[in-house]
């Protein structure tokens, strides 16, 4: 886990989760955005993720939530407001403890969030997690689903460090976490939330995504599905779009509670 100091005065802390199967280091222009703009960022990589020795994902769900728990305390640690943003599985997280704990933050902003699969491993592999935990099945996740910018493609086309291979068994626990956030009985802790969906998402169903966020009933809620972009769409070619909307945001939650943005 690393805490990268704002540039100036800061404002406020961003923890970040990135999504599964990648890294914190391909967060690198958003983290200096945030830190250009007057905001620590706490960050790291998941259990078992970012390392080139990994071939196999099979951590443990609970691992996961625990690092996550982590960063979040170290964010606090700074007496400022605390944004949580949440990529993908990542985000899928955020949105779990939302719905289980009392977390103290100003508010939250998830990017494709998983809770419904389009893209899924081979049939046959589905049917081998009915059965076996320690089976391996390759999510076949590749940079070309993940965004059509040339220039993530050419930074991340050979990533040592991304891997999309896991067990039986952590696939399971993905469809387990996706049921409950899903669960129509429960709704997650009242905090302003801003979700940024890709029109051209392959990963994750978005229609599942607004329906579900629009069923939380929360005092702020902003919705936004940019057009033509893919599942990473901080990564898009419209990244530099993405980053104003989400700092917009960000202001008017720190001018509600009182801060004077200049």
């Amino acid at each position: 886990m690393w805490k990268w100091e704002a540039e100036g005065k800061a404002k406020g802390v961003i923890v970040l989760v990135h999504n599964a199967y990648e890294h914190h280091r391909r967060y690198v222009w958003l983290i200096q955005k945030f830190r250009s703009d007057g905001f620590h960022v706490v960050a790291g990589d998941l259990p078992g993720h970012g390392k080139e020795s990994v071939e196999v994902h099979a951590e443990a769900f609970k691992d996961y939530r625990r690092f996550i728990k982590k960063m979040i305390r170290s964010g606090l640690d700074d007496n400022l407001p605390v944004f949580l943003f949440g990529h993908g599985l990542g985000a899928t997280f955020l949105l779990r403890l939302l719905q289980m704990e009392r977390i103290e933050c100003a508010g939250v902003i998830c990017t494709s969030p998983w809770l419904h699969l389009e893209h899924h491993p081979p049939i046959r592999a589905k049917m081998f997690t009915k059965w076996s935990q320690s089976m391996t099945l390759d999510h076949e996740i590749t940079p070309e689903l993940l965004s059509r910018n040339p220039e993530f493609l050419e930074q991340y086309a050979e990533d040592p460090m991304y891997v999309s291979i896991v067990t039986g068994g952590w696939y399971r626990e993905l469809q387990t976490l996706m049921r409950s956030v899903m669960q129509p009985d429960l709704i997650i802790q009242d905090v302003p939330l801003l979700l940024h969906t890709g029109e051209a998402d392959q990963i994750t169903n978005t229609d599942y995504t607004r329906k579900w966020a629009f069923a939380q009933n929360l005092s702020e809620l902003q919705w936004k599905r940019w057009k033509d972009v893919d599942h990473d769409v901080i990564q898009a070619p419209e990244q530099e779009g993405v980053y104003l909307y989400t700092q917009s945001f960000i202001n008017n939650v720190l001018h509600s509670l009182g801060y004077i943005i200049e």
